[in-house]
Protein backbone atom coordinates (compact mmCIF):
# COMPACT_ATOMS: atom_id res chain seq x y z
CA UNK A 1 0.00 0.00 0.00
CA UNK A 2 0.95 3.66 -0.54
CA UNK A 3 -0.10 5.40 2.65
CA UNK A 4 -2.69 8.12 2.41
CA UNK A 5 -3.84 9.36 -0.49
CA UNK A 6 -5.52 12.71 -1.36
CA UNK A 7 -7.66 12.82 -4.09
CA UNK A 8 -8.55 16.30 -5.41
CA UNK A 9 -11.59 16.82 -7.66
CA UNK A 10 -12.75 13.82 -5.81
CA UNK A 11 -16.95 14.54 -6.12
CA UNK A 12 -16.65 14.89 -10.42
CA UNK A 13 -16.81 13.02 -13.26
CA UNK A 14 -13.73 11.21 -12.72
CA UNK A 15 -13.20 11.59 -9.15
CA UNK A 16 -15.86 9.70 -7.64
CA UNK A 17 -15.12 6.49 -9.26
CA UNK A 18 -11.87 6.76 -8.53
CA UNK A 19 -12.71 7.43 -5.00
CA UNK A 20 -14.76 4.07 -5.04
CA UNK A 21 -11.97 2.14 -6.60
CA UNK A 22 -9.34 3.08 -4.17
CA UNK A 23 -11.58 2.25 -1.49
CA UNK A 24 -12.27 -1.33 -3.17
CA UNK A 25 -8.87 -1.37 -3.00
CA UNK A 26 -8.51 -0.69 0.98
CA UNK A 27 -6.39 2.20 0.24
CA UNK A 28 -6.54 5.03 2.96
CA UNK A 29 -8.44 7.84 0.91
CA UNK A 30 -8.48 11.77 1.67
CA UNK A 31 -11.41 13.14 -0.61
CA UNK A 32 -11.11 16.85 -1.31
CA UNK A 33 -13.56 18.83 -1.94
CA UNK A 34 -15.13 22.90 -1.94
CA UNK A 35 -18.44 21.03 -0.57
CA UNK A 36 -19.27 19.82 2.75
CA UNK A 37 -19.12 16.35 3.30
CA UNK A 38 -23.37 14.77 2.42
CA UNK A 39 -25.25 14.04 5.14
CA UNK A 40 -25.45 10.14 5.15
CA UNK A 41 -22.16 9.56 3.42
CA UNK A 42 -20.48 6.82 6.27
CA UNK A 43 -17.61 5.61 3.29
CA UNK A 44 -14.78 5.00 5.18
CA UNK A 45 -12.41 8.14 3.89
CA UNK A 46 -11.75 11.36 4.93
CA UNK A 47 -12.90 14.30 3.81
CA UNK A 48 -11.02 17.50 3.64
CA UNK A 49 -13.24 21.39 2.49
CA UNK A 50 -10.79 23.38 0.42
CA UNK A 51 -10.51 25.65 -2.37
CA UNK A 52 -8.39 25.61 -5.22
CA UNK A 53 -8.82 29.05 -5.88
CA UNK A 54 -8.43 30.96 -2.75
CA UNK A 55 -5.93 28.39 -1.23
CA UNK A 56 -8.63 28.41 2.08
CA UNK A 57 -8.05 24.96 3.39
CA UNK A 58 -5.16 23.30 1.33
CA UNK A 59 -2.83 23.40 3.76
CA UNK A 60 -4.60 20.90 6.07
CA UNK A 61 -5.82 18.72 2.59
CA UNK A 62 -2.48 18.15 1.78
CA UNK A 63 -1.10 17.76 5.60
CA UNK A 64 0.44 14.03 5.92
CA UNK A 65 -0.45 12.69 2.06
CA UNK A 66 1.71 10.42 0.60
CA UNK A 67 0.14 10.63 -2.97
CA UNK A 68 -1.91 13.43 -4.89
CA UNK A 69 -4.15 12.30 -7.35
CA UNK A 70 -4.68 15.49 -9.43
CA UNK A 71 -8.46 15.30 -10.55
CA UNK A 72 -9.33 18.98 -10.24
CA UNK A 73 -9.87 20.54 -14.04
CA UNK A 74 -10.55 24.24 -14.35
CA UNK A 75 -11.00 25.42 -18.28
CA UNK A 76 -8.86 28.05 -17.53
CA UNK A 77 -7.67 28.71 -14.12
CA UNK A 78 -6.11 24.48 -14.31
CA UNK A 79 -2.44 25.67 -14.26
CA UNK A 80 -2.90 27.95 -11.40
CA UNK A 81 -4.42 25.51 -9.34
CA UNK A 82 -2.03 23.27 -9.45
CA UNK A 83 0.54 25.48 -9.08
CA UNK A 84 -0.68 26.38 -5.68
CA UNK A 85 -1.54 23.01 -4.83
CA UNK A 86 2.07 22.20 -5.25
CA UNK A 87 3.28 25.31 -2.93
CA UNK A 88 1.19 23.93 -0.41
CA UNK A 89 2.25 20.65 -0.67
CA UNK A 90 6.06 21.43 -0.92
CA UNK A 91 5.51 23.98 2.47
CA UNK A 92 3.84 21.22 4.40
CA UNK A 93 7.47 19.30 3.86
CA UNK A 94 6.93 16.15 2.71
CA UNK A 95 7.44 15.02 -0.58
CA UNK A 96 3.99 13.37 -1.98
CA UNK A 97 3.90 11.22 -5.27
CA UNK A 98 2.15 13.50 -7.58
CA UNK A 99 -0.32 11.59 -9.95
CA UNK A 100 -1.95 13.78 -12.71
CA UNK A 101 -4.80 12.92 -15.35
CA UNK A 102 -4.47 14.79 -19.11
CA UNK A 103 -5.45 14.51 -22.13
CA UNK A 104 -4.27 12.91 -25.14
CA UNK A 105 -3.11 15.07 -27.71
CA UNK A 106 -2.90 18.45 -25.57
CA UNK A 107 0.99 18.61 -27.12
CA UNK A 108 -0.64 18.35 -30.62
CA UNK A 109 -3.75 20.13 -30.78
CA UNK A 110 -3.99 24.40 -30.63
CA UNK A 111 -6.75 24.33 -28.79
CA UNK A 112 -6.69 26.93 -25.62
CA UNK A 113 -7.77 24.13 -22.29
CA UNK A 114 -4.74 21.96 -24.15
CA UNK A 115 -2.42 24.47 -23.80
CA UNK A 116 -3.39 24.76 -19.96
CA UNK A 117 -2.73 21.23 -20.09
CA UNK A 118 0.51 21.37 -21.29
CA UNK A 119 1.86 23.91 -18.93
CA UNK A 120 -0.12 21.68 -16.03
CA UNK A 121 2.01 18.96 -16.92
CA UNK A 122 5.13 20.86 -17.14
CA UNK A 123 4.41 22.38 -13.72
CA UNK A 124 4.11 19.25 -12.49
CA UNK A 125 7.34 17.60 -14.29
CA UNK A 126 9.52 20.21 -12.58
CA UNK A 127 7.86 20.30 -9.39
CA UNK A 128 10.85 18.21 -7.87
CA UNK A 129 8.43 16.21 -6.78
CA UNK A 130 8.04 12.54 -7.56
CA UNK A 131 5.15 12.14 -10.43
CA UNK A 132 3.41 10.71 -12.97
CA UNK A 133 1.24 11.33 -15.78
CA UNK A 134 -1.46 9.70 -17.47
CA UNK A 135 -3.24 11.20 -20.90
CA UNK A 136 -5.96 9.92 -22.08
CA UNK A 137 -9.17 10.12 -24.65
CA UNK A 138 -12.14 12.02 -23.80
CA UNK A 139 -15.11 10.20 -21.64
CA UNK A 140 -18.10 8.83 -23.13
CA UNK A 141 -19.43 11.50 -20.68
CA UNK A 142 -18.34 14.56 -22.40
CA UNK A 143 -18.81 13.20 -26.14
CA UNK A 144 -22.34 12.73 -25.16
CA UNK A 145 -22.75 15.74 -23.52
CA UNK A 146 -21.31 17.81 -25.99
CA UNK A 147 -24.72 16.18 -28.35
CA UNK A 148 -27.33 16.71 -25.34
CA UNK A 149 -26.59 20.31 -24.93
CA UNK A 150 -27.89 21.03 -28.48
CA UNK A 151 -31.27 19.21 -27.81
CA UNK A 152 -33.47 22.22 -27.89
CA UNK A 153 -31.86 23.02 -31.24
CA UNK A 154 -33.69 22.53 -34.26
CA UNK A 155 -30.32 20.42 -35.19
CA UNK A 156 -26.88 18.76 -34.16
CA UNK A 157 -24.28 20.35 -35.32
CA UNK A 158 -20.54 18.25 -35.48
CA UNK A 159 -17.18 18.62 -36.71
CA UNK A 160 -17.33 17.31 -40.18
CA UNK A 161 -14.37 14.24 -40.08
CA UNK A 162 -13.53 14.76 -36.90
CA UNK A 163 -12.62 11.28 -35.47
CA UNK A 164 -13.37 10.70 -31.56
CA UNK A 165 -12.07 7.37 -29.76
CA UNK A 166 -14.23 8.13 -26.12
CA UNK A 167 -13.01 5.34 -23.28
CA UNK A 168 -15.14 4.48 -20.17
CA UNK A 169 -14.19 6.26 -17.06
CA UNK A 170 -14.34 3.83 -14.82
CA UNK A 171 -11.39 2.22 -16.84
CA UNK A 172 -9.21 5.48 -16.84
CA UNK A 173 -10.21 5.92 -13.12
CA UNK A 174 -8.96 1.79 -12.47
CA UNK A 175 -5.71 2.74 -14.31
CA UNK A 176 -5.02 5.92 -11.79
CA UNK A 177 -6.14 3.86 -9.06
CA UNK A 178 -3.03 1.66 -10.36
CA UNK A 179 -0.47 4.64 -10.66
CA UNK A 180 -1.90 5.85 -7.43
CA UNK A 181 -0.91 2.33 -5.60
CA UNK A 182 2.38 2.23 -7.26
CA UNK A 183 5.82 3.55 -7.45
CA UNK A 184 6.03 7.13 -9.65
CA UNK A 185 6.22 6.14 -13.48
CA UNK A 186 6.67 10.01 -15.13
CA UNK A 187 4.82 9.89 -18.54
CA UNK A 188 3.22 6.42 -18.65
CA UNK A 189 1.47 5.04 -21.61
CA UNK A 190 -2.10 6.56 -23.02
CA UNK A 191 -5.46 5.28 -22.37
CA UNK A 192 -8.04 5.46 -24.77
CA UNK A 193 -11.08 4.09 -26.02
CA UNK A 194 -11.79 0.42 -27.90
CA UNK A 195 -13.12 2.39 -31.25
CA UNK A 196 -12.07 5.11 -32.90
CA UNK A 197 -15.47 6.56 -34.54
CA UNK A 198 -16.60 10.08 -36.22
CA UNK A 199 -18.40 12.57 -34.24
CA UNK A 200 -21.01 11.72 -36.61
CA UNK A 201 -21.64 8.48 -35.79
CA UNK A 202 -21.65 8.93 -32.02
CA UNK A 203 -24.16 12.36 -32.45
CA UNK A 204 -26.69 9.80 -34.00
CA UNK A 205 -26.33 7.20 -31.51
CA UNK A 206 -26.34 9.49 -28.83
CA UNK A 207 -29.99 11.28 -30.27
CA UNK A 208 -31.07 7.63 -31.58
CA UNK A 209 -33.25 7.59 -28.02
CA UNK A 210 -34.75 10.72 -28.35
CA UNK A 211 -38.44 11.26 -28.64
CA UNK A 212 -38.06 13.71 -31.80
CA UNK A 213 -35.86 13.11 -34.47
CA UNK A 214 -33.01 15.53 -34.95
CA UNK A 215 -30.83 16.10 -38.07
CA UNK A 216 -27.10 16.16 -37.79
CA UNK A 217 -25.44 19.04 -39.43
CA UNK A 218 -21.57 18.34 -40.12
CA UNK A 219 -19.98 21.50 -40.15
CA UNK A 220 -15.81 21.95 -41.50
CA UNK A 221 -14.23 25.00 -39.79
CA UNK A 222 -11.05 27.13 -40.33
CA UNK A 223 -8.02 27.45 -38.54
CA UNK A 224 -4.89 24.80 -36.78
CA UNK A 225 -7.08 23.87 -34.35
CA UNK A 226 -9.71 22.09 -36.21
CA UNK A 227 -7.64 21.16 -38.65
CA UNK A 228 -5.73 19.18 -35.97
CA UNK A 229 -8.77 17.71 -33.86
CA UNK A 230 -9.88 16.37 -37.75
CA UNK A 231 -6.19 14.87 -38.03
CA UNK A 232 -7.13 12.78 -35.11
CA UNK A 233 -4.28 13.79 -33.43
CA UNK A 234 -6.84 13.65 -29.82
CA UNK A 235 -6.79 10.18 -30.60
CA UNK A 236 -4.44 6.97 -29.96
CA UNK A 237 -5.54 3.77 -31.92
CA UNK A 238 -2.19 2.68 -30.84
CA UNK A 239 -3.14 2.54 -27.23
CA UNK A 240 -7.08 1.31 -27.65
CA UNK A 241 -6.94 -0.57 -24.19
CA UNK A 242 -10.71 0.17 -23.39
CA UNK A 243 -13.17 -2.27 -23.22
CA UNK A 244 -17.05 -0.23 -23.15
CA UNK A 245 -17.87 0.83 -26.63
CA UNK A 246 -19.78 4.25 -27.02
CA UNK A 247 -23.25 2.38 -27.30
CA UNK A 248 -22.59 0.50 -24.22
CA UNK A 249 -21.90 3.10 -22.35
CA UNK A 250 -25.65 4.95 -23.62
CA UNK A 251 -27.36 1.77 -22.97
CA UNK A 252 -26.17 1.53 -19.74
CA UNK A 253 -27.30 5.53 -19.31
CA UNK A 254 -30.79 4.40 -20.33
CA UNK A 255 -30.96 1.93 -17.53
CA UNK A 256 -30.18 4.37 -14.93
Amino acid sequence: MSGRILVTGATGTLGRPLVERLLADGAAVRVMSRRARPAGDGRPCEWRVADLETGEGLDAAVAGVDVVVHCAMHQRKEAAHTRRLLDAVRAEGRRPHIVYVSIVGVDRVPFSYYRTKVETERLIESSGLPWTVLRATQFHELVAGVTTAQRRLPCVFVGKGVPCQPVEVREVAARLAELAQGEPAGRVPDVAGPEVRSWYELARATTASWPRHRRIVQLRLPGRTFRAFAQGHHTAPDRAVGTVTFEEFLAAQRQR
